[in-house]
């Protein structure tokens, strides 16, 4: 049987062994469902888009990162292009409105309703609708993303981070202009998921629920800025 050596920080190797945990039955596990993943993603990704509903393709997509995809295909349909590129995909974000991708470009100092997407064409696809090389290369990153944080789920700010990521795509280029390359925007979620399940755990009245993303997107801004300037003095 092969063997493939995982690497672990001294912490938790040290309590991996305390707890009498059977790593290799639950690397299996693990690797098995990762596996299983990025297999089903792959066949959507490089099949036909011929309508089949994406919920239950991607069943780890977030409602509105479902919507961002749809959006997208839809974009794409409707321009008569070949193939759904990253620039499809980053309108479909900017037109879903609501998610938390939005919030962090905010915070960044980007403004989503100034952001311009051409709709450049991008390689791959095949017969009918499919998604372009690019673009299949943005969602995988986004999956890996999701996995890298340790979420369970795949949202419109792991596809951010993916787009910004890819190298080759339209979405990319736009984003890395107005100053969101992958590392400041995985950066910036980081900030940003660990602000919200703070509040969120210090929240107790449901009807400030809602007030929450707002309050994120406020203290975020000044977060990002004064880690680079460690970083700065760092370096």
């Amino acid at each position: 049987m092969p063997k493939i050596n995982v690497y672990l920080p001294d912490d938790l190797a040290d309590a991996v062994r305390d707890a009498g945990v059977p790593v290799s039955a639950v690397c299996q596990r693990a690797l098995e469902q990762a596996v299983h993943r990025i297999t089903a993603l792959r066949q959507t990704l490089l099949g036909e888009l011929d309508g089949t509903e994406l919920v239950g393709r991607l069943p780890q997509f977030t409602a509105r990162a479902i919507v961002t995809l749809q959006l997208a295909i839809d974009r794409a349909r409707g321009t008569g292009a070949p193939n759904v590129t990253t620039g499809h995909l980053l309108h479909g974000m900017l037109a879903e409105g609501g998610n938390l991708a939005l919030q962090i470009l905010t915070a960044m100092e980007i403004d989503p309703g100034t952001i311009t997407v051409p709709d450049t064409a991008e390689p791959g696809g095949g017969d009918g609708l499919r998604f372009s090389t690019q673009a299949a290369g943005a969602v995988e990153l986004s999956v890996a993303e999701a996995t890298g944080l340790g979420h369970n789920y795949v949202g419109c700010e792991h596809l951010l981070i993916g787009l910004a990521a890819e190298p080759a795509g339209q979405a990319g280029r736009t984003l890395r202009d107005l100053g969101a390359d992958a590392r400041a925007t995985r950066r910036a979620v980081n900030v940003a998921l660990a602000g919200y399940a703070h509040l969120r755990a210090s929240t107790t009245d449901p009807a400030a629920a809602s007030g929450l993303l707002a309050a994120v997107r406020t203290e975020l801004a000044p977060l990002v800025k004064r880690i680079e300037r460690l970083e700065q003095r760092a370096g």
